[in-house]
């Protein structure tokens, strides 16, 4: 069997899952040695890096970078899933945020902080996933996690908060949309999001998904790197 070897970048559009590309790239190369470097959930958009052959065995590596992201929180809303993919829990009429609360919760947000885990997510607890247990209405045990997060940017713009944030390996941007909400007062959740970066790679030097599509063998083993 033909052996492939390398890094692909790939920037997928909203919809797919980080496996349903994986999977793309397996039936194109008929190769099943691939797996990517962090998930990328289906409502979300940018890079995902995927490892070809031996190149899977630095996949703790990769997952050890830092990650940028821009994205949208909507506040006055929450939902069970904590973006707009889950069932609305709760909404404020008329919300008119307080941007000194805001910047005063996004410095609270900032730094060394404690998040806590959806609990629609793949985290697993006692070899239970998280969102397995969420979808059969079981008890879902309250996880957190330290991370770190810096907030490049943000801006309000009604009831919604654009943001760029640089953040540690193992931040749920969904958390930090919930907690921004909890923090003032109106709820919040995280209406769009983009990863523009892991590590050094850059999204703007991947493949878009929808192009990755239509190459031939040829074409997909040129954008293949070492």
């Amino acid at each position: 069997m033909t052996k492939y070897e390398g890094i692909l970048l790939v920037d997928k559009h909203k919809g797919p899952t980080s496996h349903d590309v994986v999977d793309i790239v397996r039936e194109k190369l008929r190769f099943k040695r691939i797996g990517h470097t962090g998930t990328l959930d289906p409502m979300a958009s940018g890079l995902l890096i995927l490892l070809i052959g031996t190149y899977t065995s630095k996949q703790s590596h990769f997952q050890k970078m830092d990650k940028l992201y821009s994205g949208i929180i909507k506040l006055g809303m929450e939902t069970d899933t904590w973006d707009m993919e889950g069932k609305v829990i709760r909404k404020v009429a008329n919300c008119k945020p307080d941007i000194k609360r805001i910047e005063s919760s996004i410095k609270l947000l900032t730094g060394n902080i404690i998040q806590k885990i959806p609990k629609y997510s793949a985290v697993k607890y006692k070899g239970q996933t998280l969102y397995k247990l969420a979808r059969k209405n079981k008890i879902v045990p309250d996880l957190c996690r330290k991370v770190n997060v810096e907030w490049k940017e943000w801006n309000l713009n009604d009831d919604e908060v654009s943001f760029t944030i640089k953040c540690s390996s193992g931040t749920y941007i969904r958390s930090i949309a919930h907690q921004l909400g909890v923090l003032v007062g109106s709820g919040a959740t995280l209406k769009s999001l983009r990863r523009l970066m892991i590590g050094d790679y850059h999204v703007k030097d991947a493949v878009a998904l929808r192009e990755l599509e239509k190459m031939n063998l040829d074409e997909l083993l040129k954008v293949i790197k070492k």
